[in-house]
């Protein structure tokens, strides 16, 4: 515990916080001196306060970590996490659930799209703009920090522990761009990181923090243990934007449309997805899960979806409609990959916000559209 007194230095009097120690204990009740320093007891104050933290919860190890190593010193620690097309709250909503940590979830893809498709530090490997995603998560936090009244934020980052996200200079980059420069936290490795103004006014206990680094999972593991937390997710990202095959279909919707839906981008997760031509995307179902995917997503109004008659096959979606010629071809790419004949025509029924009507079409078979497959 830090506390704040009164203290006279070779005649000179400030006011400041200093570590308890026995020693500072025996000179607080005699009145004793020190190598020029008293204490005067009668202007002793001690800051009761407790701080109030908001954490950003992705649910994985360190974040639980991170917010029982700042519960367990009394304060008042909460969870706050995104979700969008590209990563969802299930993790969160489970480390929640098994801290007893209160969790609150927003929805942030129209800020997230606005950043994603210009971001200040570019891509990593694919499409993911970690550094600048942070930055974002940080400001939005740093929002409902202000308006719930909390003291700072705080997070599960480990210096070192990814080789572009998580170094010096990358958290120092999100800690800057977030407008909450001084009041991010990382308790696991704070004690490797500046002082923040939290712990400067004596909110935190920076005894009490950590100050792991590098890629070993070894002390997380151990802080675990002792915290008795055993159910927790494997160290993988869940973001879809470092998946090569998300991150070609969501840069071909950027450069064929200026607007799109969420739906849009949930429906990149799933199907083949064939671009016919600048206007038109035609997704087909692989699964019998795919399939329920495109019928979840499928906006009436919009889209148009294709269904094999008489035989086992796959859905096929028209993402925002399409010539007729082109909804042909989609219908014989449908039955080119059912489990209708290859040479004998096939009746497709096709349902659109206009109605319903049953085309006749000869199978295309896969091959000879594997050119328009988005990779």
């Amino acid at each position: 515990m830090s506390l704040v007194f009164e203290i006279e230095r070779n005649g000179q009097a400030s006011l400041g916080p200093i570590a308890v120690t026995p020693r500072l204990k025996f000179l607080i009740h005699s009145g004793n001196h020190n190598r020029g320093c008293y204490i005067r007891k009668e202007s002793m104050n001690i800051n009761q306060k407790k701080g109030k933290g908001l954490g950003l919860c992705s649910g994985g190890l360190d974040s639980m970590l991170s917010g029982l190593v700042l519960r367990e010193q009394g304060l008042h620690v909460a969870w706050i996490t995104f979700e969008t097309p590209f990563f969802s709250s299930e993790k969160a909503k489970h480390a929640a659930r098994i801290t007893g940590i209160p969790l609150s979830v927003r929805n942030i893809t129209q800020p997230y799209l606005k950043m994603l498709k210009s971001p200040n530090c570019g891509y990593g490997k694919h499409m993911n703009p970690c550094l600048d995603c942070h930055a974002l998560m940080f400001r939005l936090a740093g929002q409902e920090m202000e308006a719930r009244g909390y003291d700072f934020l705080f997070s599960g980052e480990v210096l070192g522990q990814r080789p572009m996200s998580q170094t010096r200079p990358s958290l120092r980059y999100v800690e800057k761009h977030s407008g909450h420069e001084g009041y991010i936290v990382r308790p696991l490795s704070a004690k490797r990181l500046e002082e923040t103004i939290p712990e400067q006014e004596g909110l935190i206990d920076r005894e009490a923090l950590l100050g792991i680094a590098g890629r070993s999972r070894k002390e997380q593991i151990q802080l675990a243990e002792r915290f008795g937390i055993t159910d927790y997710p494997a160290p993988a990202g869940g973001c879809l934007l470092t998946d090569k095959g998300y991150a070609n279909r969501l840069q071909d919707l950027f450069t064929h449309q200026e607007a799109y839906s969420e739906n849009e981008l949930h429906l990149l997760r799933c199907g083949r997805h064939f671009r016919i031509d600048a206007h038109t995307k035609i997704i087909v179902g692989r699964t019998k899960t795919d399939n329920e995917q495109l019928g979840r997503y499928l906006r009436p109004s919009e889209d148009i979806l294709l269904k094999v008659r008489n035989y086992p096959g796959p859905l096929v979606l028209i993402s925002n409609g399409a010539a007729r010629e082109k909804v042909l071809l989609a219908a014989a790419i449908c039955a080119g990959y059912s489990k209708a004949p290859k040479d004998m025509p096939v009746q497709i029924v096709v349902s659109a916000a206009s109605g319903r009507e049953t085309v006749t079409v000869l199978p295309v078979a896969p091959k000879e559209v594997g050119r328009y497959l988005i990779r």
